[in-house]
């Protein structure tokens, strides 16, 4: 009888379970494991591939400046973005909770930019930054849309924190909404009553209450900063010269387009680890600071 429904259970986890991870094996583990080993190949995509040990990641390491330019370029752009967006989603959020009548609208309009692919949104930007800032810069003369947006380092670095702050800002809005919702509102009439200033509310009791909140924003647009691939091939292609080239477009240029695809395959591993271990460090701190209402 034990092992009739121990065999039952066995068979329905398998039913429900096994499509699902079937599919996450071929289309996720796979590709992995198989990208470990191409990461010690020389490999071009269409020829076997050559065993070479430790030579791409030597090479990674010793000798390729622009990879760590793009990888300085994409740490500075992931603060950047990562401050702006979860201070611009958080006070959106604090407005958007509060009496007012059109907030449903609000909401829906803020959270549409996240809607939109990448690749179009850049392209759309793209048109903004040339033509529109331009003409608005050429009929107005404000100095602020005469600027030559994507034509400098300066400037095209921070017209991609932009449009990236734009598409995401209003998907983690709705996460603070929910999360500052869900805030016990008799532990705000008790601070209240005792006399807490509202800024005080925020920082005493708010903010401790929805770091599990916090965590998954940080975690999420710090995952996504990193991997910013689309807005940067759209708006600026890495340029000028290379100033502007993140990791992600770094490693298709070196696979897809010098068709390195073990070197490409390496910096990928090598990124992946990076960005692994600084979520993990992130979701680690942020994790202590949660508290229970």
């Amino acid at each position: 009888m034990v092992k009739r429904k121990q065999w039952s259970e066995w068979m329905q986890q398998t039913v429900f379970v096994g499509p699902g991870l079937l599919f996450f094996a071929l289309i996720i583990l796979l590709p992995f494991f198989m990208g470990f080993y191409y990461t010690f190949t020389n490999w071009d995509g269409v020829d076997k591939a050559d065993w070479v040990g430790l030579d791409n990641l030597t090479r990674i390491f010793t000798d390729d400046e622009r990879f760590w330019s793009s990888f300085w370029f994409t740490s500075k752009f992931t603060v950047a973005a990562v401050v702006a967006t979860n201070l611009i989603a958080f006070g959106l959020a604090l407005l958007l909770t509060r009496n007012l009548k059109l907030k449903g609208v609000l909401r829906t309009i803020f959270f549409l930019p996240n809607v939109i692919g990448g690749l179009l949104l850049g392209y759309i930007w793209y048109f903004i930054f040339v033509r529109g800032f331009a003409s608005i810069g050429e009929s107005t003369g404000i100095g602020f849309f005469e600027l030559p947006w994507l034509g400098t380092p300066t400037t095209g670095f921070w017209g991609i924190v932009i449009v990236f702050v734009w598409q995401t800002a209003g998907y983690m809005m709705l996460i603070y909404v929910a999360a500052i919702l869900n805030v016990p509102k008799e532990l705000m009439e008790a601070a209240r009553i005792d006399g807490a200033s509202g800024w005080r509310i925020l920082l005493s009791v708010t903010l401790p209450l929805i770091m599990p909140a916090i965590t998954i924003c940080l975690f999420l647009t710090t995952s996504n900063a990193f991997k910013m691939f689309d807005l940067n091939l759209a708006l600026t292609g890495g340029g000028p010269g290379n100033a502007t080239e993140s990791i992600a477009l770094n490693i298709y240029k070196e696979s897809l387009t010098n068709g390195r695809y073990g070197l490409g395959t390496a910096k990928a591993m090598i990124f992946f680890f990076a960005v692994a271990l600084i979520t993990l460090l992130q979701v680690w701190t942020t994790k202590k600071r949660e508290v229970e209402a």
